[in-house]
């Protein structure tokens, strides 16, 4: 379940931040924080990882792979 529209807004407005100030502190438009929070546009790998980086969560609690916000994910790799 993609779940990152819903994270990204939950997460911006519990910092009682505007979309602005959201993407003036990392690097990102106005723009399109909004069409990420409206599930206009899904964000690129770049803008994933300064999202979770600026809210201090894993990327998968960001796209909704863990409801866990520290959660860390590691593949089994067979050798």
């Amino acid at each position: 379940m993609y779940l990152f529209d819903k994270r990204l807004k939950q997460l911006r407005v519990a910092l009682n931040f505007t979309q602005k100030q959201l993407g003036e502190a990392t690097g990102l438009s106005e723009r399109g924080i909004q069409n990420y929070e409206l599930g206009l546009r899904k964000p690129e790998y770049d803008a994933i990882v300064a999202l979770a980086d600026y809210f201090g969560v894993s990327i998968d609690y960001l796209v909704g792979r863990t409801d866990d916000p520290a959660a860390v994910r590691y593949a089994e790799m067979a050798l």
